[in-house]
């Protein structure tokens, strides 16, 4: 007995959230992006395989991925300059797609034989954005020619959006981590400084930001080598 469109998505609905918990339950942004794809091969249907991409300066970053084949898939969107995902990321195009890769596409002309010797049969990109980020994109690949239908971009979509969520706050949580942990070395150092040759507390950072710009050299490397040493660089 077949499934009613409404019973679809209440499973869908309760799948995600449930990916939801599991992404914030991560340890790190890698490991949130990590479990992101790994989550969109599940929860789409026909995704065989997944992967995250991002363009900075032009040039095309792969986040994670769920195999060397998307590895591969994304280096053919750099080399080439041009793909679903490419344009995603750099136009803000929410959702882009090839629905058969045995077809002539005149927006990715050489991208999608390239795509279709690598076995894949479709594919869509979907942007991974926040009100005040644009995080990357998205990759679903099919071996299967007309795969992502309507009903897989409107779930594609959904798990994007929510993925976004998580990964921003994921990666705002690592940065805070960071600058905490950078505040304590230097506050560290700052002491060091302070007591073995008696500088003031105004002083000891003077030295410290000094050294980093004259040896450029970041401030929080100059602390770790005072932490470690116990001794004013230079």
């Amino acid at each position: 007995m077949s499934q009613q469109p409404g019973e679809v998505w209440e499973q869908f609905a309760i799948a995600v959230a449930g990916m939801a918990r599991d992404l914030l339950a991560q340890d790190s942004a890698q490991d949130t992006l990590d479990r992101v794809v790994e989550h969109a091969k599940v929860l789409i249907n026909g995704c065989d395989e997944a992967g995250i991409l991002t363009v900075r300066h032009g040039e095309v970053h792969a986040l994670s991925a769920t195999s060397d084949l998307v590895r591969r898939a994304d280096r053919v969107q750099q080399e080439l300059r041009e793909g679903p995902c490419f344009d995603a990321v750099t136009d803000r195009q929410q959702i882009y797609g090839i629905q058969d890769m045995r077809q002539p596409n005149e927006r990715w002309p050489r991208f999608t034989p390239a795509l279709r010797k690598l076995g894949m049969g479709s594919m869509m990109g979907l942007l991974l954005f926040t009100e005040d980020d644009n995080l990357g994109a998205l990759n679903l690949y099919s071996r299967i020619p007309g795969t992502f239908d309507r009903a897989a971009q409107q779930a594609g979509w959904i798990l994007a959006s929510h993925a976004a969520v998580a990964f921003s706050a994921a990666r705002t949580h690592q940065q805070l981590g960071h600058a905490l942990e950078t505040r304590h070395e230097i506050g560290e150092a700052m002491g060091i400084l302070m007591g073995r040759y008696g500088l003031s507390e105004d002083t000891a950072f003077k030295v410290l930001k000094k050294t980093s710009q004259d040896r450029n050299v970041k401030l929080r490397e100059i602390a770790r080598q005072i932490c470690r040493t116990g001794e004013k660089p230079g």
